[in-house]
């Protein structure tokens, strides 16, 4: 099979797990976003996805998105990984979407470049769920994230910096948790967001393994790598 026949089949089945979940959970067949994780995956994989309908495509390295932002220019481009302030200017430069926004340093960091470069760049907040009963809050071990406690603040302060827009907020479910209470509570922790500030309205959640229960407390983006593109290659 060839690569593009293969991501057309990954790409109907995701699709139709997508649909499946927004129908079980009372949500309009399209209210979800799928964001295509291309991380260690060729600049090829972009353009045959791109050609495939899809136009939200995510990278979570600097190193890999300056070099395919600028060769995919039909696409939308978001930066889901953990980000260095020094690397903000790099990062505004080719995304028009960060999703792992989760300190003062780096709303300073990317405002700055925004203004720079003369861009509006969407922002979501990284929330740590490490606290919603997961194996994580016992161990210490943690995906990132600013606490829930934490987002008002920070949220407040994406939303009067220049050439920053707040969006909402991101997250990851912890190791070893159960990924419904994750997800239940970042959908409260969004709710009170958005009573603060409406338009930040898009929760990014859920992955290849576990997007239904991402789906079912509210998710609008998705961020899928594996099921989508398979296994995924080694980082060179």
């Amino acid at each position: 099979m060839i690569r593009e026949d293969e991501l057309r089949d990954n790409l109907q089945k995701v699709r139709e797990r997508i649909q499946t979940a927004c129908v079980a959970a009372g949500r309009p067949e399209d209210a979800v976003t799928l964001v295509a994780i291309t991380k260690t995956f060729p600049v090829s994989d972009v353009h045959a996805l791109a050609a495939l309908g899809v136009r939200e495509v995510g990278e979570n390295r600097e190193q890999e998105l300056r070099v395919k932002a600028p060769e995919c220019p039909e696409v939308v481009w978001h930066f889901v990984g953990q980000l260095q302030s020094n690397k903000a200017r790099s990062v505004v430069r080719h995304a028009q979407v960060v999703h792992s926004v989760d300190r003062s340093s780096l709303v300073s960091a990317l405002s700055r470049a925004a203004v720079d470069e003369g861009r509006v760049l969407r922002c979501l907040l990284q929330v740590s769920l490490a606290s919603f009963g997961s194996a994580e809050a016992a161990t210490g071990r943690s995906r990132g994230g600013v606490a829930p406690a934490d987002v008002p603040a920070l949220a407040a302060e994406v939303a009067a910096a220049d050439g920053l827009e707040l969006g909402g907020l991101m997250a990851v479910a912890p190791l070893g948790s159960d990924p419904d209470q994750a997800f239940a509570g970042l959908e409260s922790v969004a709710s009170r967001l958005r009573s603060e500030h409406a338009g930040a309205d898009w929760i990014s959640a859920g992955m290849s393994g576990d997007l239904e229960a991402a789906i079912r407390h509210g998710a609008t983006h998705v961020r899928l790598g594996r099921a989508l593109l398979g296994t995924r290659p080694p980082l060179g």
